[in-house]
């Protein structure tokens, strides 16, 4: 069975730094796509950027230079670098994953990690 955990959420200063990672594991065959999603309190969830398993990478405009995100495929997992954080940045972080098992190919998606940013 394969999971995604994501750690690294808490409650941080705006204009402070924080780093989440998520890794996956079970019975992975390989690693497309990685992202990172955030729900803001009564708000959909919306697309904060991804990672291809070659390195390119993608963000939501409103987010480019604030956000960085890696991976370690030999780790199988995905990290979000935030740094000069905003209140509105305040939400559960969720990370997802293209992964190919033996039998499937489908999106998951992991637990999500709170993010509280005070002003």
């Amino acid at each position: 069975q394969v999971q995604l955990v994501e750690s690294g959420g808490g409650l941080v200063q705006a204009g402070e730094s924080v780093r989440l990672s998520c890794v996956a594991s079970g019975n992975i065959f390989a690693i497309n796509d990685m992202g990172w999603y955030r729900q803001a309190p009564g708000n959909e969830r919306v697309l904060v950027g991804s990672i291809s398993s070659g390195g390119a990478t993608k963000y939501a405009d409103s987010l480019k230079g604030r956000f960085t995100i890696s991976r370690d495929n030999a780790k199988k997992m995905v990290y979000l670098q935030m740094n000069n954080l905003k209140p509105e940045d305040t939400g559960v972080y969720y990370c997802n994953a293209e992964i190919f098992t033996r039998t499937l190919f489908r999106t998951y998606w992991g637990q999500g990690t709170q993010v509280t940013v005070s002003s």
